[in-house]
């Protein structure tokens, strides 16, 4: 059997760095959001907390540009619904480089390190939808950087999931590329080597916990408690056995020198009884204490270079891998730090810097009407908005799993309305609903208001005026 904790299936977002030690770390930032803060908004906030990289999931110009005169390190990235586009014309990948990555290289432009071509294309899964596209794709974005100049700086890169190798037994020793895609990854390991680009793997501890309930819960931080031995190695932590599961792979493919990013890793806070704010602070503190050592691991000693997941919650995304899939921020929907942070590893616990200029909708919210008594149509209207929002903080073990019933149809019912601008017919709920003005929060559930968005439809004049204000001071800055 491979080994648990090796394999973590998961749908991702994009990342940031700050100094840990003698390296930096980097964030992911993603955007599936209902309604996004505004890029210039998190580049402020990005600058403010000394993020010098950030991985993207995408590569809109509008977005990037922001970045451009920052110094802050881009991952661009590639979506995996275009890579049949980019694999079969190399003209269509040569395209992509000039509009999506040249045209940002200009004076006080764009810091692009690299392109990540796909985002764990090989998910079992995606059932090998990607396998044939992945890797020709990747070549040619790689061939078009060169030709236009700039291969020697920018490189094409592939993000991973930790499922694409494996061990036969429960050590680190055994690791092996996966054996259905175990040709096409040396071929894909010995293109990295030969073009010097590094090898991107996203590895989340959590998701062993997760989908094996025998899992040993120590093991997936890094206080001790459960260890492997293998051979004169003993490991206490999954992430440094996955790791060096990982350089072993490597090392069966030819390629034992190959660098190593861990394009995302980190612990969701909602969702599951596993996912709280309380472990995911012992995770990243324990994983700040590796990183700020500056030791490596057992198989790969020196700095590890990796990307945080992610930068905010995402309540779009798919649920598909888990309720826990729309938390994984570090900072809230609204930019604001969910916990204290020890960057450096050497326990300097220090708050992280908020998003500066978010703005909001009207302090109200949508609940139960207290006449409300067809327990029926109540629960069918809470399936509805639950199906249309987002009501992960509801499952049992979340943040808010511990409500009275009907404010759990409160709860799903401002969740649809927040998310649909609190238009007034968005809280009508065949008239089980109604708008109040006092805040329904509990002390570990919190109802939110929005954030002010262009798409906020009473407010949309104003978000109308803060873009033209934004995109005139954005223009001025070029010319």
């Amino acid at each position: 059997m491979a080994a648990i904790w090796v394999s973590a299936l998961i749908l991702v977002a994009a990342s940031v760095n700050v100094v840990a030690g003698t390296h930096e770390l980097g964030v992911n930032w993603g955007t599936m959001a209902s309604h996004s803060i505004h890029p210039k908004i998190v580049v402020q906030l990005l600058k403010d907390n000394g993020f010098k990289k950030v991985k993207l999931f995408d590569s809109d110009p509008w977005m990037v540009g922001f970045l451009a005169g920052t110094g802050i390190e881009v991952m661009l990235g590639i979506p995996n619904d275009q890579l049949e586009f980019l694999s079969e014309d190399y003209g269509n990948a040569k395209d992509w480089v000039k509009e999506k990555c040249t045209a940002h290289l200009h004076k006080e432009g764009v810091n692009i390190k690299y392109v990540a071509v796909g985002n764990e294309p090989f998910l079992t899964s995606y059932k090998g939808r990607f396998t044939k596209t992945a890797f020709p794709a990747m070549k040619n974005i790689q061939k078009a950087l060169n030709e236009a100049g700039v291969g020697g700086e920018i490189k094409a890169v592939m993000p991973l999931n930790a499922d694409v190798y494996e061990s036969k037994s429960d050590k680190p020793s055994d690791g092996m590329f996966r054996s259905d895609i175990r040709d096409l990854m040396q071929q894909i390991v010995r293109y990295l080597k030969d073009n010097n680009s590094p090898f991107v793997v996203n590895i989340y501890p959590f998701l062993s916990l997760y989908l094996n309930s025998d899992f040993p819960s120590d093991f997936a931080f890094f206080d001790g408690g459960h260890q492997i031995q293998d051979k004169n190695i003993q490991y206490d932590n999954v992430f440094e056995a996955n790791f060096d599961t990982l350089v072993n792979a490597l090392k069966n493919a030819g390629t034992p020198n190959l660098p190593i990013l861990v394009g995302e890793i980190g612990w969701p806070t909602d969702g599951h009884k596993d996912a709280n704010k309380a472990n995911a602070k012992k995770f990243y503190d324990g994983l700040f204490r590796v990183l700020g050592s500056d030791k490596g691991t057992p198989l790969r000693r020196g700095e590890i270079q990796v990307y945080l997941f992610g930068l905010f919650d995402e309540d779009t995304k798919s649920i598909e891998p888990g309720d826990f899939e729309r938390h994984w921020g570090i900072f809230d929907f609204d930019g604001k730090p969910k916990f204290q942070m020890d960057m450096s590893g050497n326990g300097a616990q220090k708050e992280l810097v908020a998003a500066k200029g978010v703005k909001y909708l009207p302090k109200e919210w949508c609940v139960l009407a207290s006449y409300a008594t067809n327990q029926k149509l109540i629960d069918e209207q809470i399936g509805w908005a639950c199906s249309q929002a987002d009501c992960t903080a509801l499952q049992d073990g979340a943040s808010c799993s511990g409500l009275q019933a009907k404010d759990k149809a409160s709860y799903a019912f401002n969740s649809y309305y927040q998310m649909n601008d609190q238009n007034e017919n968005s809280c009508d709920f065949k008239g089980l609903g109604t708008v109040v003005i006092q805040d329904p929060s509990t002390t570990s559930c919190k109802f939110n208001t929005q954030i002010l968005t262009c798409g906020a439809n009473r407010l949309s004049f104003v978000c109308g005026a803060i873009a033209s204000f934004i995109s005139l001071v954005t223009v001025s800055n070029f010319l």
